[in-house]
């Protein structure tokens, strides 16, 4: 598993209450947990974290759905 992955998973498992799926918001809050020195390490564990809580609902959101009505 590459670092971002590692981090990203580690951060979400102990904070997941505190992030979404706005890049931006995550970004803000990703700097107040956790001291990342450099910019685009921040900004690609932000990334992924908002990806993956993305893909997370619309998995959830595909699942959700039941068969497609009948046309009579």
């Amino acid at each position: 598993m590459d670092r971002i992955k590692r981090i990203s998973t580690e951060i979400l498992e102990r904070y997941a209450e505190s992030f979404g799926t706005d890049f931006d918001q995550n970004k803000v809050t990703l700097k107040k947990i956790a001291i990342v020195r450099s910019k685009l390490l921040r900004n690609r564990i932000a990334g992924f974290i908002t990806a993956n809580l993305r893909r997370e609902t619309t998995e959830k959101g595909s699942s959700d759905r039941t068969t497609e009505p009948e046309i009579q």
